[in-house]
């Protein structure tokens, strides 16, 4: 294949990642102006009361060819961001957090005495991994992922997503898709990024309810008389119908007494367990044989525990956690709490799999689909066969990466741009104002 006077190997299979197009995709398809808008959050010198110092102040770090791994990265401009993205090709961009003295100087200004080389903003971010999902998955493990797990991770998106909007006020969110095992989420509200460690901290815990591990048995516990509301509204608006119609019969996850054990340890009543177990090791498939064994049994446990015929503590509750166990998001804590935390940057290429990290429209997130999203070399066999011309910024509206590129401008930029200027405006002429009074004593 041929792109651009560029004789590619033969060797190649269609969508592995070749680094070698690397050159390519960030010269032709990258859409490196819109990461600058958004890096600047409006501070792109267009308006007397932007921060000129603050894309200088963004660390951006690079993962090179052989894992050479460059961070404090920082740029002045939109055409050197630009520059150094086509010049290195990295295999991987991450975003780091603001400083207060740009990060590629940090050196001199510790050489001062003077500790002033700290972060001082960064989006509140969320790293979702399906592989921190193997125990409740059968189909797939690691880093792999099909069709029938991936529903897990728009759940995930539906809850994070719905309760940063309703119980935090937030509006610019991004979520974008890793490139192979998972999801990514950005707020990107002004007081999103001003928060401190503390306050991202709180923030995490307020949907920490996953706490054990792969050696528990009990991995939710369910605290109080009722849920909070924001747990009742995740259960009975999105998690409980999802486990009942789909990941009950998608894995399989009481078709085997291997697997029902799992579910049986959470049930706090050992004449209860007992019981079920009795009931479905005698596996009479001939009275069950025309509905689906995992949607009987289930219906089965539901019946007994909310029979009223064991009294065990909080044995009302297991029906609940056992939910929540297996559908509830889990998050990699650590990212959120602290500002310091690095993130791959949206429409890098995945080395594993060749898939760009694309954006995931929240509202209709069911509809995407990790086993289509384009790779390196079917974009790249894309405007092969379009063929290239001058418009260099719109050569990727030739390809399936279109869609990608105009969601991430119309779903997210746009609005956030248009509340960033707002912010500025408004902190400029309340700045104006101020001063005037102080004249006019």
């Amino acid at each position: 294949m041929i792109i651009d006077g560029y004789q590619a190997r033969e060797t190649t299979l269609p969508n592995e990642f070749n680094p070698n197009y690397l050159k390519l995709y960030y010269g032709k398809l990258f859409p490196h102006s819109d990461l600058f808008k958004w890096m600047c959050y409006g501070n792109d010198g267009k308006h007397p009361g932007c921060d000129p110092s603050y894309l200088s102040r963004r660390e951006f770090s690079y993962t090179l060819d052989n894992d050479i791994y460059v961070r404090f990265q920082s740029f002045q401009n939109a055409a050197e961001l630009e520059s150094s993205i086509k010049d290195k090709c990295p295999f991987k961009i991450d975003i780091g957090p603001v400083y207060s003295v740009d990060p590629s100087k940090r050196h001199a200004y510790a050489q001062s005495g003077d500790n002033v080389f700290t972060p001082v903003e960064r989006e509140l971010i969320f790293d979702i991994d399906i592989s921190d999902y193997d125990d409740v998955r059968y189909c797939c493990s690691g880093a792999d992922v099909c069709l029938n797990c991936w529903p897990l991770m728009t759940i995930a998106i539906r809850v994070i997503d719905t309760a940063l909007r309703d119980d935090f006020g937030f509006k610019h969110i991004l979520w974008v898709f890793s490139g192979r095992r998972g999801v990514h989420c950005w707020v990107c509200d002004g007081k999103a990024r001003k928060l401190t460690n503390e306050q991202r901290s709180s923030i995490a815990d307020y949907f920490r309810v996953y706490k054990g591990n792969e050696n528990s048995y009990k991995k939710v516990s369910l605290t109080g008389h009722v849920l909070h509301p924001f747990l009742a509204g995740a259960y009975s608006d999105v998690l409980k119908e999802f486990f009942e119609t789909k990941l009950l019969t998608s894995q399989n996850l009481l078709s085997s007494e291997e697997r029902f054990e799992k579910i049986l340890e959470m049930i706090p009543d050992q004449s209860a367990t007992a019981e079920l177990r009795g009931k479905w090791q005698e596996n009479r498939r001939s009275s069950i044989a025309k509905d689906d064994i995992n949607v009987v049994r289930w219906e089965q446990l539901k019946q007994l525990v909310h029979s009223g015929k064991y009294k065990a503590q909080r044995l009302h509750r297991c029906v609940e956690e056992i939910v929540f166990s297996f559908t509830y998001p889990r998050l990699d804590m650590e990212v959120s709490k602290h500002m310091n935390h690095l993130l791959k940057a949206p429409f890098c290429v995945h080395p594993k799999t060749g898939r760009v990290c694309v954006p995931i429209d929240p509202n209709h997130c069911e509809e995407f689909d990790p086993t289509i999203v384009p790779t390196l070399s079917q974009l790249l066999e894309e405007l092969n066969r379009e063929g290239f011309t001058a418009d260099v910024d719109g050569e990727w509206n030739k390809t399936s990466l279109g869609s990608a590129i105009g969601l991430f401008r119309s779903l997210f930029l746009q609005p956030l741009l248009e509340a960033c200027k707002k912010e500025i405006e408004t902190s400029y002429n309340a700045k104006l104002k101020h001063s005037k009074d102080l004249h006019s004593w």
